[in-house]
């Protein structure tokens, strides 16, 4: 007699699931986005973020220390200005918010873990793109390169250890890997968001960094429609000299995270973006979800897709759980 094949047996106890998982979550692959607002006499919370802040440059030092703690593997740090205007001026000046929180968070990080920041202008800008506009109010992609070129250089000079272009212009990897090894900083890593999408996920995102945008950013970021588009993106970005590849969103696009992971020669990473984050907050809160399974199931499933690490707004809750 030929026995009924039993699966079950592997998942019958705690012990046994955790013997045999094929995923596992280590703070080291775990990275923080933060949020450092000019001129803020104290950490502002972002109200469709429950547990996020708008951190003061005095109340990055905690994070950065409670960071390193954890052993989580690095912050990614987003600069909310006071001023903006139509080029973002505030993204190259050495006193800028960004450069100053960067130059903070490497004296208090030492080498406990990765200081990362976000080369985007849409913070900085008036109008709220990703890149200097044209006459007609188009984003000009080759305009924008030039200024992509003197932010990666000013944020390399602020000591960030890993420079995350989030701009999605085409050629952006090559400008700013040639303006970086021309200045001697031929060291400093990129991480390209390769495979970025224009997604309906990131409102949140918005007010944390107070957002000034006018229409939407379809002309650059991906279709969500597009599932090869986006792995010509990684193809081009990984031969202009990406050191990392992104995916963003994570949960929305694990099909697109997964073809990434098979075929990538350097390490994918994925960002499980603002609105992702807010939805199972705002499920836990209303006791429609667990909220401890939700999140521990979200992370691992875009570890199970193939993300090599995961930016997450989580990732300090996290690290506490899986220690």
């Amino acid at each position: 007699m030929i026995d009924t094949p039993r699966p079950r047996r592997l998942r019958a106890t705690p012990a046994l699931r955790r013997l045999v998982a094929e995923t596992r979550l280590h703070p080291a692959e775990l990275i923080l986005p933060v949020f450092v607002r000019e001129g803020a006499g104290a950490p502002v919370p972002i109200s469709s973020m429950p547990g996020v802040l708008q951190h003061t440059t005095d109340s990055l030092k905690r994070v950065v220390a409670d960071a390193a703690a954890a052993g989580i593997g690095g912050l990614m740090l987003f600069g909310v200005p006071e001023h903006k205007d139509a080029v973002g001026s505030g993204a190259t000046d050495p006193d800028g918010i960004l450069n100053v929180a960067t130059r903070v968070a490497v004296a208090e990080a030492g080498d406990a873990l990765v200081v990362q920041t976000d080369l985007c202008l849409d913070e900085f800008t008036d109008h709220g793109h990703c890149g200097v506009l044209d006459a007609d109010g188009y984003v000009d992609n080759d305009a924008t390169l030039d200024r992509y070129r003197e932010m990666g250089v000013a944020q390399a000079a602020a000591g960030s250890q890993l420079l995350g272009l989030s701009g999605m212009m085409d050629g952006q990897v090559a400008a700013v890997r040639d303006a970086l090894d021309d200045a001697g900083y031929a060291n400093t890593p990129i991480l390209a968001y390769a495979a970025k999408y224009a997604s309906a996920f990131y409102g949140p995102f918005r007010e944390a960094v107070q957002s000034s945008l006018q229409g939407d950013r379809r002309t650059y970021q991906q279709d969500p429609a597009n599932r090869r588009e986006g792995a010509r993106e990684l193809d081009l970005d990984i031969a202009e000299g990406a050191d990392i590849v992104m995916v963003k969103p994570a949960m929305s696009y694990l099909d697109v995270l997964a073809d990434a992971a098979a075929s990538s020669p350097v390490p994918v990473w994925a960002y499980q973006v603002s609105g992702e984050y807010a939805m199972i907050e705002a499920a836990a809160a209303h006791g429609w979800i667990d909220r401890r399974r939700a999140i521990e199931e979200s992370v691992v499933s875009i570890r199970r897709a193939g993300a090599d690490a995961v930016l997450t707004y989580w990732a300090l809750e996290l690290a506490e759980w899986i220690r």
